[in-house]
């Protein structure tokens, strides 16, 4: 057999190479991060009782960061991270996100028990993943936006886990439209009112309970309040979109009112979706003003 000529050994030296390159690159991303996937937060639980968590290899006394996907509380997963736990554990941080069942088939008060839970587990246990739980930062995008300002502002739901409020150093909601229940309600059935179209079936309305006092009662804004030990805020939310900027500026000022440190921080030219996957790239300038927040939140 004669040997291949020298410009087509060299082609397949270079195809060589560059799988090698490739390798090697995805085998140094798995030892930078190690990642734990399906672990139970309640023993004898439900499917959806599991949390994934994210560290570096050798992590110790690190802090955490601990998140909330979205889904209008009736769908979503905690694998819709994107790039998230490379990100933070790149930046020295262990990464966990947490499932939690889902409407219909629970009612919100269910849901937001199951994130108090999957946090009483995380304070419990990061440190077995090198992390540090005294210095736990709680974040979210829609609605888990909405279930992380309501768990870092009603201290009602970590008080019946055994955590106090002050356990969290910062919290980041993303996005979130439902700070105000009830203005959004007010909101979003006016627009369909007066350009004649019909009222959602399963709207904001009905997801928080259908009663005044439930939807007061699930709003972050109804439970700030001074010397609760309430995190600082930074709330981030597309500016364009006029909903969930007024929700964020509404949000902003009673936490600001209360004398909580709070920054809004209202991102252009992108959208609903977007803000959240692009959170954590160097060129994104909600990512920026993340990176400021948590440097101050961790000083404390």
């Amino acid at each position: 057999m004669k040997p291949f000529p020298p410009l087509i050994r060299a082609e397949y030296l270079m195809k060589y190479l560059t799988l090698l390159v490739a390798a090697l690159a995805i085998h140094s991303s798995v030892q930078a991060q190690e990642a734990k996937l399906n672990i139970p937060y309640v023993g004898g639980g439900h499917e959806r009782h599991v949390l994934d968590v994210y560290a570096p290899a050798g992590a110790k006394n690190l802090p955490v960061v601990f998140w909330i996907h979205g889904g209008g509380w009736q769908a979503g997963d905690k694998s819709d991270v994107q790039i998230k736990p490379k990100i933070f554990t790149e930046k020295g941080f262990v990464f966990v996100s947490t499932n939690y069942r889902l409407l219909p088939s629970v009612d919100m008060e269910t849901i937001v028990r199951d994130v108090a839970k999957s946090i009483h587990w995380t304070h419990e246990h990061v440190k077995e993943f090198g992390g540090d739980s005294s210095r736990l930062l709680i974040m979210g995008h829609s609605a888990g936006a909405q279930l992380a300002a309501l768990i870092c502002t009603d201290d009602r739901y970590l008080k019946a886990e055994g955590l106090p409020l002050g356990i969290v150093k910062g919290c980041v909601p993303v996005d979130g439209d439902t700070y105000d229940i009830p203005a959004i309600i007010e909101t979003a059935e006016t627009r369909r009112r007066v350009h004649g179209q019909p009222q959602a079936k399963f709207g904001h309305r009905e997801k928080f309970g259908n009663t005044p006092e439930k939807h007061r009662d699930f709003s972050a804004v109804t439970h700030v309040a001074k010397d609760k030990s309430i995190p600082p805020f930074l709330i981030l939310h597309v500016a364009d979109h006029p909903d969930n900027a007024a929700q964020a500026q509404r949000f902003g000022t009673v936490l600001k009112d209360a004398g909580i440190p709070v920054t809004v921080f209202g991102a252009r030219e992108t959208n609903h979706t977007r803000i959240n996957a692009e959170l954590g790239r160097t060129d994104d300038p909600s990512t920026k003003a993340l990176y400021t927040f948590l440097e101050e939140a961790l000083k404390k």
